[in-house]
């Protein structure tokens, strides 16, 4: 059994500010027993502000201190930041620190629909990541991955068992239906638990942001392997803690077929 808590905030433009938000997440989901924490897709810095000037490397700043709170805290952190990529461009990346690991997945689907083009600005990444921690494999994935299901069964048969979902979803017409129907069809894909966590609605919260950038709607959730919905947030900043059981995802699996009666 994993303790992991999703921790649904609002990140400002400044990193300084939002480590602090990192840090009260970390001591708050470790008082209640979390062993993973997770925060958003762009927690350094939100979206609809220029990325390039404070984009770092895994070792910079940014990342060595969020470093420094999970090695504190003996939890394992996994946040949205931005890396600085060799064409001028950024990478939207997933750092992963503690436990043994300090790594960056790198966004592989860039969300060039719906009007924004993050391609413009963010260049892709090229391979899934897994890790480790207490004998459980975690896959993770960013935002618009979760459209597709190919990630998350290449993830399964990686070994994760659970897939880590940071996010910051972008608001219109329908999009939280299509944010909760593909955080289910990805979990039943896969037979994985799926943790999606997603930036607050700004809204909801009375902070002024860009009305063209992708900056979050809430409702983080955690679906199971059999696509039930074991918990789910509001639009507010909130934090959900979830024990998640992998030995349901062999269940699930088990019971679907998914994975085994493949065809293509």
């Amino acid at each position: 059994m994993a303790r992991i808590a999703l921790c649904q905030v609002n990140s400002g433009d400044d990193p300084e500010a939002n480590l602090k938000l990192v840090r009260e997440g970390v001591e708050a989901a470790v008082a209640d027993g979390a062993r993973i924490v997770v925060f958003p897709e762009a927690a350094m810095a939100r979206f609809g502000r220029p990325l390039e000037p404070v984009a770092e490397p895994l070792d910079g700043p940014w990342a060595s201190a969020v470093a420094a709170v999970a090695a504190e805290h003996d939890v394992v952190v996994v946040a949205g930041m931005f890396t600085p990529a060799d064409d001028g461009r950024v990478r939207n990346t997933l750092l992963i620190t503690g436990g043994g690991h300090h790594r960056g997945y790198d966004k592989i689907h860039l969300y060039d629909a719906f009007g924004f083009a993050e391609s413009d600005t963010v260049a892709p990444g090229t391979a899934p990541m897994t890790f480790e921690l207490d004998g459980v494999v975690f896959g993770v994935a960013t935002c618009y991955d979760v459209r597709f299901p190919e990630l998350f069964r290449a993830l399964a048969d990686d070994g994760a068992d659970v897939v880590l979902l940071p996010a910051s979803w972008g608001a219109g017409e329908g999009k939280r239906e299509q944010w909760e129907v593909l955080v289910r069809a990805r979990a039943l894909d896969s037979g994985c638990w799926v943790l999606a966590c997603g930036q607050a609605d700004p809204a909801a919260t009375g902070v002024t942001v860009n009305p063209n950038a992708p900056t979050g709607i809430g409702y983080s959730l955690v679906a199971d392997g059999f696509g039930r919905v074991v918990a789910a947030a509001g639009a507010g900043t909130e934090t959900l803690l979830v024990d998640v059981d992998p030995a349901v995802s062999a269940k699930a699996r088990a019971a679907t077929g998914a994975l085994a009666n493949r065809r293509l």
